[in-house]
């Protein structure tokens, strides 16, 4: 996974694998015959491992649903800054560089980002008491995966956080003012609905 993710498919040979999980060659041709195998069990894997090693921590740390949210984009940054740019998304990388050549793969890929928007969208389906009646899940999940996969990609392109925070700030902003219409809304209700004053 590691080598897949800093240099990328092509260039990663399945004797450099070998090497990198001390194994010898024959026994990883035996349970992996070609590489592309291994990108396979390495996207299963992937799979299998967002919810214990990168979401479960955060949602122990933050209660709030909104702020997991934000927490999980601080911890791309975190790792951008940590690894001065190389890491990136693991998957939009490899989206680039496989999904036209390696159907099979570009359909795991696909199986990742669809794990990573569902704890996204869960985690607006538990706020959505807190937002407008209109703001579908899935969709704000979206919007916020797009936004990350974007600010990393520039990120990455620039070596440095300015279009990264630019970016997050941006949809914070218009989380807090869905937070924000969506008090309003309830105020009123409260009061009865929005009522013409009285004329003097």
């Amino acid at each position: 996974m590691d080598l897949f993710t800093f240099q990328g498919y092509a260039t990663t040979g399945l004797a450099q694998i070998a090497r990198k999980a001390k194994v010898l060659p024959g026994s990883l041709y035996h349970f992996f015959p070609t590489k592309e195998d291994l990108l396979h069990a390495t996207l299963l894997r992937r799979h299998e491992l967002l919810q214990p090693v990168v979401l479960d921590p955060i949602w122990q740390r933050e209660n709030d649903p909104i702020e997991r949210v934000f927490a999980l984009l601080g911890g791309y940054r975190r790792m951008l800054e940590m690894t001065d740019f190389e890491h990136g998304c693991p998957i939009g990388n490899l989206v680039i560089e496989v999904s036209n050549t390696h159907p099979a793969a570009r359909r795991l890929l696909v199986r990742n980002f669809d794990n990573w928007l569902d704890a996204i969208e869960q985690c607006f389906r538990e706020a959505a008491p807190r937002l407008p009646d209109d703001q579908d899940p899935r969709r704000m999940a979206v919007f916020v995966l797009v936004t990350m996969e974007g600010a990393v990609l520039l990120a990455r392109a620039y070596r440095n956080f300015e279009a990264y925070d630019a970016a997050i700030v941006s949809l914070r902003d218009y989380v807090e003012r869905l937070l924000a219409d969506a008090e309003t809304a309830a105020a009123r209700r409260a009061s009865g609905g929005s009522r013409r004053p009285r004329r003097a």
